[in-house]
């Protein structure tokens, strides 16, 4: 989750599991943005979004992903979230500032069981206007999203059936093979 937010070798700076976590969330990215699914997906958004088409199409997955029946219910969906949270609140310590800061607001507002609807999709959209430096605007992107919705749900499906097993090799590679769920 803090990933985004921690530069360079300043992974050094937390606990081993931790840092496989931030190196397995860059893994992930430098795969996903190579991915020729993600490429197709970019497409629909680089004329309006330009460099920032790979970070609107990680929110539209991460759309996708909270949709997923194959993945998520409603029911299975908000235990997720609360769990994440709960992990959350007691790693706060360790948080950088800038993540630290919004933390408060994704618990109340539930970001991670609201990316299953389009509108907080839309919301997620908004929030990376918010944060980014070079954007004015999230309602072309929606717009765009809303469009070609089924384009991008395919894309997100090639996509997710091959990043599922990369994820859990690069895991497996990066943490010796220890289980971290006990």
């Amino acid at each position: 989750m803090i990933s985004d937010y921690v530069k360079g070798k300043k992974k050094l700076d937390y606990p081993t599991e931790i840092q496989w976590g931030i190196q397995l969330h860059r893994a992930i990215d430098q795969y996903t943005d190579t991915h020729e699914a993600t490429r197709e997906a970019k497409e629909v958004f680089r004329p309006s979004y330009r460099l920032y088409s790979g970070a609107v199409v990680d929110v539209i997955y991460d759309h996708f992903l909270a949709a997923d029946e194959s993945e998520f219910t409603d029911d299975t969906l908000l235990q997720f979230a609360r769990g994440v949270y709960e992990v959350l609140e007691h790693q706060q310590h360790l948080m950088p500032e800038r993540f630290a800061g919004m933390f408060p607001y994704m618990k109340e507002q539930n970001w991670l069981f609201h990316y299953r609807s389009r509108w907080g999709a839309g919301k997620s959209l908004g929030g990376l206007v918010r944060r980014a430096q070079y954007l004015t605007e999230s309602e072309t992107a929606f717009r765009l999203f809303e469009a070609h919705y089924q384009l991008l749900s395919d894309c997100y499906r090639h996509f997710w059936n091959e990043v599922k097993p990369f994820a859990a090799q690069t895991f497996t590679e990066l943490s010796g093979g220890e289980n971290l769920t006990g």
